[in-house]
């Protein structure tokens, strides 16, 4: 298997692209989570210090701070918990819990 090589400018990585990626090794790719939603509300919340400690562990073994944690455990928790006619589609109803703009809206941002 081929490992991504380095690339000098995106007309390397945009012609890379173009050939056959079948045989290409991302064995050490890591998951990223683009947070692109404005946060606007702000939450205030106390919490046994045990448990706050956990949620750190947790989001560092993620690679992730420990706030884009909780906000990805609330979001999946109102996508999970959504009034029955949302439930077939759970990713616009997290979605809209996170500001993301309807499909064919448009982006919001």
């Amino acid at each position: 298997m081929r490992r991504v090589p380095e690339f000098e400018s995106d007309a390397e990585a945009e012609a890379f692209l173009e050939n056959d990626l079948s045989d290409l090794d991302v064995s050490h790719f890591k998951p990223v989570d683009f947070a692109a939603a404005r946060k606007a509300a702000q939450v205030d919340l106390r919490v046994p210090e045990s448990l706050l400690a956990a949620v750190k562990l947790r989001a560092e073994a993620r690679g992730m701070s420990h706030g884009r944690s909780i906000r990805e455990l609330i979001e999946r928790d109102v996508a999970r918990n959504a009034p029955e006619p949302a439930l077939a589609d759970a990713a616009s109803v997290r979605d809209e819990a996170v500001g993301y703009p309807a499909e064919g809206q448009g982006r919001a941002w």
